[in-house]
Order: structure tokens, then C-alpha cells, then sequence
């Protein structure tokens, strides 16, 4: 039966890798998957999926307008049609980039296409808000698990990301600011608000 799976991490807890091993199991197998993520997400280049370790291959763009339930019902029709193969899985990367309407189109994917959609992303931005794709995965998956990953700071499980500019702290401005290892740190609830202390 398919489902709906939605898992989540801070910054740097491997979500990017994750994406494309599931990606490379189905399709060593010979099944096919749709790779998606966010036009959010330029930092290698728009439609590309590319992991901090050097990983990386293209992807399909989602655009804030784009209707996914029709775009993969139209795409598995015209696989079927082609070899008689449906699709075994569309895979989003970038997922807290969602809209409200697109998470509701993913359920329907499973639902009705009965395809299994996997969704990776951040639950909270650097101010410690939901994002709009993560509010509304984590409320309409099947299934939620969290990647683990450590603070920049201690060690201990980092489940916030901080933001920095200048090698200073921010906790203001725009909820979307691209960037990876030179803006953001994965931190611990303490050293988000104590960055410049130890923690016991």
C-alpha cells in the first residue's frame, strides 16, 4: 500500500543524501522514480538535487504554482503508455518549500495514483517557525521520522538552524536565505540562544 512519508532534520543531518539513495535503490531494481525539488533552492544551480558530500543529479523544478497531483498523474499515464511501467515513487528534496496545496496534491498521489510520495526538508526555519510545506506534511503524511544530526557547538542533537552573517548570530530577516555551511549552523536549543557559551 503506499504512503505519504515525510522526514525531516536541522541542516547537515544528510536529507540531500538520503534522497538520492532511495533514488539509486529504486532504479538499480529498474524502477522508475520522479526526483523533484523546490526552485527555491538555487545553491547548485535550479532542478539540482546536490548533497554537501558532492553528490548530486538533476531534478524536476516545482514551481509555487504547480499543480503535482496533475503533473505526475500525466507523467505515470504517458510511462504507462510508453513501456507499461508506472512510476514507483516521486521523491521531493527541499520539501518545507511546498505549498499548502502542493502537500494535498502529494496525498492525493498516494491516495488515488496509489504511488508513494517521499517528502525530505527542515521543519523550522532559523526563527524556529514551521515552514508552510513542513506545517501541512507534518500534518497530512503517513508517516514522520526525524534524521538526526549534532550541534555545531557541543555535540549534543541539534534540532534548530542558526543563522549567521559576519561570524554573527541573526534572528531577524526574511524567512528564506539560501545557503549552507556559511550561513546556517545545526544547533542544540541551548546554543541557539547561547552560541558564544559552553554548555555543561
Amino acid at each position: 500500500m503506499a504512503q505519504f512519508f515525510f522526514e525531516y532534520g536541522a541542516m547537515g543531518s544528510g536529507k540531500t543524501i538520503e534522497i538520492l539513495k532511495v533514488a539509486h535503490n529504486y532504479e538499480i531494481q529498474g524502477r522508475k522514480v520522479m526526483l523533484m525539488t523546490s526552485a527555491v533552492d538555487t545553491r547548485s544551480g535550479q532542478g539540482v538535487v546536490a548533497s554537501r558530500i558532492g553528490l548530486s543529479r538533476e531534478a524536476r523544478v516545482i514551481e509555487d504554482d504547480m499543480n503535482l497531483f496533475d503533473y505526475i498523474k500525466r507523467l505515470n499515464q504517458e510511462d504507462m503508455d510508453k513501456d507499461g511501467q508506472p512510476l514507483a515513487a516521486v521523491l521531493i528534496d527541499e520539501a518545507q518549500f511546498l505549498k499548502k496545496h502542493q502537500v494535498i496534491e502529494c496525498a492525493r498521489i498516494v491516495d488515488e495514483l496509489h504511488i508513494p510520495v517521499m517528502a525530505f526538508g527542515l521543519k523550522n526555519d532559523f526563527q524556529n517557525h514551521l515552514f508552510e510545506g513542513s506545517e501541512y506534511l507534518l500534518l497530512y503524511a503517513d508517516k514522520i521520522e526525524e534524521m538526526k544530526t549534532i550541534c555545531h557547538f557541543c555535540g549534543h542533537k541539534a534540532i534548530m538552524a542558526l543563522r549567521y552573517k559576519d561570524g554573527q548570530p541573526i534572528y531577524e530577516g526574511e524567512q528564506v536565505q539560501i545557503g549552507g555551511d556559511e550561513a546556517y549552523y545545526p544547533v542544540c536549543r541551548f546554543h541557539y540562544f547561547h552560541p558564544d557559551q559552553k554548555r555543561d
